[in-house]
């Protein structure tokens, strides 16, 4: 028996509540970016409410509050998710893309591991066809570090690890905190700050 509806079926929500549906330039929450993902793959592969959580040994129930942003997924949940729809799991994670992206470590979604005392939190996906190098940096407060284009077509991703630090690119200006991560063109001028002792923070360069 074939379990996939048409996406247009009313019948593929089987009667649960539409979810969040807000504008594209509304900010989500994780919870609500996990919501509009999940309902959006789910459409996309053509399955019912009840086929993916079938699939993913979880309730019907529980999917249904899962897509409609009351749920609070485990990372076991969402890898038993991702596998039901035979997609990567950072599909189900990761935001719309922006030129430049600011996001505080508390406002990405974030998943709790039930076995152990973990939480991963997807910041950005490695796209196809890319190239990353990843660098370890560590800054005292002082002069900025001023950094001139690189190649066209690069982006830079920076994660904050330890102290403070400021990063101006674009004509604005982005402080970070400990676990802050900022994704930003690569191919304009930007600057660094350390604000605090001791700043350290990861930098990962993707080119094509």
């Amino acid at each position: 028996m074939n379990s996939r509806n048409s996406p247009n079926d009313e019948s593929d929500m089987d009667g649960a509540p539409a979810g969040p549906q807000a504008e594209p330039s509304a900010a989500l929450s994780p919870s609500e970016q996990i919501a509009a993902a999940l309902k959006r793959e789910r459409l996309r592969a053509g399955l019912s409410l009840s086929e993916v959580a079938r699939r993913a040994g979880i309730g019907k129930s529980t999917m249904s509050g899962l897509e409609t942003g009351s749920g609070n997924p485990s990372l076991e949940t969402m890898w038993a998710l991702a596998a039901a729809l035979d997609i990567p799991l950072a599909r189900l994670l990761d935001p719309p893309p922006h030129e430049v992206a600011f996001q505080h470590v508390g406002d990405m979604p974030s998943l709790p591991s039930t076995t152990a005392n973990y939480v991963a939190t997807l910041l950005s996906p490695s796209p196809t066809n890319a190239r990353r190098d990843v660098y370890f940096i560590q800054a005292e407060p002082g002069e900025p570090r001023e950094s001139q284009p690189h190649p066209q077509g690069t982006i830079e991703h920076v994660i904050l690890g330890r102290g403070a630090a400021r990063i101006e690119v674009l004509g604005q200006s982005y402080e970070l905190g400990v676990g802050d991560y900022l994704t930003h063109p690569g191919d304009q001028p930007h600057r660094f700050t350390a604000l605090e002792p001791g700043t350290n923070a990861v930098f990962v360069v993707e080119s094509t």
